[in-house]
């Protein structure tokens, strides 16, 4: 029996061993083929912003990105908005947030800073960057903090620019031209939350441009999908000519002939990475495929008033034949540490996958 017994605990230890060693077996990001590229994706900033406890661990992810721009071939960072949790809120009640608005703006567009010069940024303007809380009404402080001219590498995409809702041409709504290293030709279109209709009016008109006829289009704008993959029909916010995700893809998306990516972010349940998280393919109006992706982690990691989402990002590169693109959900946060790194990759299905372009 003691013989048996320390068999026993030799087994025990032999699995506990390989289990660790499982652990310890993390594997930085690499890009697939040395020659892709690669798009990072970084959800709603909110939960980040509204906490001083959070706000290094976005500049974390920030400062990631400055690290892995040559190492990942990183040629562009886009972010789905709600970049504040409020935009002018003066007194915080230290529940849902210990920062006023001009400290949650401070922190976020300083995070961006250190990409400024280095590689380019598109961020969509969500419900929570808009009026006191959450779009009473539609003014915002993003165009103070994100003017044309912050980063250098921004402005030189910039083609066209509509107005927002004070009448100022803003970045919440404007054309971004980027030629990728393969030679595809990408035109970026945001779109504020729930575009009014004279802005889709606008980026409809644009999209028919002549010169954008072999352009891959594309749409980021905050609200469009949910994590049943369904195109958002409506919401509950206080604002009028509003169009959510089906009325975007009705007015704009489907018709065109060149339209083929479309992402978001907004949606989320605590703690739950699959309610974060949306993908559905459909066809525009001349067959070609439209991928469209909702992607947030702002509940993860302690729910609404939690850490702010765990550091989750994306990584979406972009194969040399220019078609294929592979998606995978990781963490700066959890990988800066061999305790945690294990914890550094999400790989459901739901997070960690391919999808081509036409």
């Amino acid at each position: 029996m003691k013989k048996t017994a320390r068999l026993l605990v030799l087994a025990l230890l032999l699995l506990q061993t390989a289990s660790f060693g499982q652990q310890a077996a993390y594997t930085s990001p690499a890009l697939s083929d040395k020659q892709s590229w690669s798009m990072i994706m970084l959800p709603d900033p909110q939960t980040y912003q509204k906490f001083a406890r959070n706000q290094p661990i976005f500049d974390l992810m920030t400062a990631w990105i400055e690290d892995n721009i040559e190492k990942l071939n990183i040629k562009l960072v886009i972010c789905t908005g709600d970049l504040v949790e409020q935009n002018e809120m003066i007194n915080p009640n230290g529940i849902n947030g210990d920062q006023p608005s001009k400290r949650q703006w401070e922190s976020v567009s300083r995070s961006f800073n250190k990409l400024d010069g280095k590689v380019p940024y598109l961020l969509a303007a969500g419900n929570h960057d808009y009026g006191y809380s959450n779009i009473s009404v539609r003014r915002s402080n993003y165009n103070r903090y994100f003017p044309v001219d912050k980063n250098p590498l921004v402005q030189k995409m910039v083609r066209e620019v509509a107005l927002n809702a004070e009448g100022i041409p803003t970045l919440e709504n404007a054309s971004f031209e980027f030629v990728s290293p393969t030679g595809r030709q990408f035109l970026f279109f945001t779109l504020e939350f729930a575009p009014r209709d004279t802005v889709l009016a606008w980026a409809k008109k644009v999209s028919n441009n002549e010169k954008y006829k072999n352009h891959t289009l594309s749409v980021l704008t905050h609200s469009y999908l949910n994590s049943k993959n369904e195109r958002l029909v409506k919401e509950n916010y206080p604002v009028e000519d509003g169009n959510y995700g089906e009325a975007i893809w009705q007015k704009l998306v489907q018709p065109s002939s060149n339209f083929q990516l479309v992402f978001s972010g907004h949606i989320g349940v605590p703690n739950d990475a699959r309610g974060h998280v949306g993908f559905r393919t459909d066809k525009n109006a001349a067959g070609k495929k439209v991928s469209q992706m909702v992607f947030n982690a702002q509940a993860m990691g302690g729910g609404w008033h939690g850490n702010g989402g765990d550091g989750w990002l994306r990584i979406l590169e972009f194969l040399p034949d220019g078609r294929t693109v592979k998606v995978k959900t990781f963490s700066p946060f959890f990988a800066i540490s061999p305790s945690t790194q294990h914890l550094a990759w999400r790989t459901e299905s739901y997070d960690q996958f391919d999808f081509s372009l036409d």
